[in-house]
């Protein structure tokens, strides 16, 4: 309500750029931090140590994936905060919020804008991060520009009703174009997953029933973070289809899916839906998960450096293996999305 402008711009490359010593300064403070720089006992130092030791040495930048290293992250960018901060004291015509490696700044003009983007770049670089000209924008639209694109356009869909056998293959290519403008966005897993919510619930094949398999598999190739809903959509859908032609269909998607690089995540919930309950499929898959799913012996993780006995028996990677996906259901429960689902809304 105060403000007219809105600025939004975010870190280049922030776990890679990350200067480790400065983990140190924002534990104890920059000045406590370069006095005890060589004090093995700190804790800032000791974290920036085993840092280096796991990046052959490097001070710029740590491992991405891990919910630790958010952690550390964090700490940084939290005491980056504290210095603009510092350098803005006093200052009231502005607001600043911070997600993670996101910033929104709210100011009256433009000007103003630019101003406090300098003193947010001057602070980032100190720990060794810089902002990304290309993600900057500014829009004289709070509310606009405070919501991404594909929410806005994901709010126009999910309110679609599906629910009909006839609409859908229009429910399909919507998601489809949406999954083109917008792919592996939270918004795409959430339409999806409503989608497949929603399918799950018809009983009649829909008319063309392979043009609506198509669409689906051809959504995941163009948005692979949505699969893990649209394997659900696949499974309703060709479970559908007269018996004869299931696995025939199941084939076809498998092949389709071989087109996506790096599709280690996508082959889990394919074994999934392909080996379940009635449906049985042979599947062939170089992805170690599936491979011990199979009952093969293969080294899901890198254990060469482990001398202990005891350690290596407790990472005997059958023991993650609880149960066999011959005894799930062909089509999977609405709820064994609910973890995605949950990640969905904060992606």
């Amino acid at each position: 309500m105060s403000y007219t402008h809105l600025l939004k711009t975010d870190v280049s490359n922030c776990y890679g750029s990350l200067y480790t010593h400065s983990i140190a300064w924002a534990l104890h403070g920059y000045e406590a931090a370069k006095a005890a720089q060589n004090d093995k006992s700190l804790l800032g130092n000791q974290i920036d140590f085993h840092i280096r030791n796991s990046r052959y040495g490097q001070t710029n930048g740590i491992t991405q994936g891990s919910v630790l290293m958010d952690i550390v992250a964090e700490l940084v960018l939290a005491y980056v905060d504290h210095l603009i901060t510092n350098k803005l004291s006093g200052e009231k015509d502005f607001h600043i919020l911070r997600y993670r490696d996101d910033y929104s700044i709210f100011t009256l003009n433009d000007q103003r804008a630019s101003e406090i983007v300098r003193v947010i770049s001057d602070c980032l670089r100190e720990v060794g991060m810089q902002l990304g000209a290309a993600k900057t924008s500014v829009n004289s639209n709070i509310i606009e520009g405070a919501i991404k694109p594909e929410k806005l356009a994901g709010v126009q869909l999910e309110d679609m009703d599906i629910t009909q056998a006839k609409t859908v293959q229009k429910q399909l290519l919507r998601l489809h174009a949406f999954a083109r403008l917008y792919p592996n966005t939270g918004a795409i897993k959430r339409l999806a997953d409503s989608a497949f919510q929603k399918i799950s619930k018809i009983t009649e094949p829909p008319e063309d029933l392979r043009v609506q398999v198509a669409i689906a598999c051809d959504i995941a190739v163009v948005s692979p973070g949505a699969f893990p809903a649209i394997s659900g959509i696949l499974a309703k859908l060709i479970s559908l289809a007269p018996e004869p032609d299931r696995p025939e269909m199941w084939s076809s998607v498998a092949d389709k899916m071989t087109w996506i690089p790096h599709n280690g995540h996508l082959e889990v919930w394919l074994q999934r839906v392909t080996k379940a309950k009635g449906v049985g499929l042979s599947f062939e898959s170089t992805e170690p998960i599936c491979k011990i799913v199979n009952g093969e012996s293969v080294q899901l993780w890198n254990n060469d450096w482990i001398s202990s006995q005891d350690l290596l028996l407790a990472l005997d990677v059958s023991k993650i293996v609880v149960s066999s996906p011959g005894d799930l259901d062909p089509v999977p429960d609405t709820d064994e999305l609910s973890l995605f689902r949950e990640y969905a809304e904060f992606s």
